[in-house]
């Protein structure tokens, strides 16, 4: 996920210069971006710093950040889990940090990404971080951080759902009949055109199923096993999403949410 921020910060016109990125095992593609501050000092109060580590390495970096707390510096944490509350304790009182959970599709510039205040913010430092996400998508602000696990586990953790359908959707044809080539290329182009039309201004997926579902059709025949009441992709995807959210606000301590709220969305 660092890599696609920071490739897109790039070609969005971010000064590499102004950039300064700490890794200690630094991948061959990263000592090959010019003009970026490879494992240098940073500077005694940066606008921000986003924390894109594993999310088991953020105790261990937390301790050497400390000193940009107070509220120059903007926190922003990517790292799955990890609530407000662990940065509040390591930064000094008044520290502004964000905690936000995009997808792998930031990767292409199309993800989504959910995220939550401290509420410490100034105006400049909220548009400087909306800045920097919608480089990769679009943005989502959350009204409460509980919400947060129920985001991971749907669109955080949903690619790896949609890359697993597609897997399924070729071992089916395959089974069936259809050559491998041919049945892996069907079923991933027939997933990204569908993603492609969802994407869509005033997308409607119901709309759309009910407009391909002819009455007595073969999408019809398919869908009855689909959507069946019980084992349907409705009951597998809640069951799925819920097992998700489970651990996510186990690991973070959270619990989920139960009242529906308004979310605030940001396009790119």
């Amino acid at each position: 996920m660092g890599k696609a921020l920071l490739s897109r910060w790039l070609a969005d016109g971010i000064a590499a210069e102004s950039l300064f990125v700490r890794d200690p095992r630094p991948a061959d593609w990263l000592t090959r971006v010019e003009g970026i501050h490879l494992n240098e000092p940073f500077p005694d109060q940066p606008a921000g710093i986003v924390i894109a580590t594993r999310p088991p390495d953020v105790d261990k970096i937390l301790p050497s950040l400390e000193a940009y707390g107070g509220g120059g510096t903007l926190i922003m944490s990517i790292a799955a889990s990890k609530p407000l509350s662990l940065f509040e304790a390591h930064f000094s009182k008044g520290t502004p940090v964000v905690r936000a959970m995009p997808n792998l599709p930031a990767t292409v510039g199309a993800a989504i990404t959910a995220y939550v205040t401290n509420g410490k913010l100034s105006d400049d430092q909220k548009a400087l971080f909306v800045r920097l996400i919608t480089c990769v998508g679009t943005v989502v602000e959350m009204p409460e951080e509980d919400l947060l696990p129920i985001v991971t586990a749907l669109s955080g953790a949903g690619p790896a759902y949609v890359f697993a359908m597609a897997e399924a959707f070729a071992a089916a044809g395959l089974e069936l009949g259809l050559p491998e080539d041919l049945s892996h290329e069907l079923a991933i182009k027939m997933i990204a055109g569908a993603g492609r039309m969802l994407a869509e201004p005033e997308a409607d997926a119901t709309g759309f199923r009910v407009a391909v579902t002819s009455k007595g059709g073969t999408t019809e025949a398919g869908m009855l096993e689909f959507m069946a009441d019980e084992h349907g992709i409705q009951d597998l995807v809640k069951r799925t999403v819920e097992a998700a959210a489970l651990r996510c606000g186990e690991i973070s301590g959270q619990q989920r949410h139960q009242d529906p709220a308004d979310l605030k969305v940001i396009k790119d």
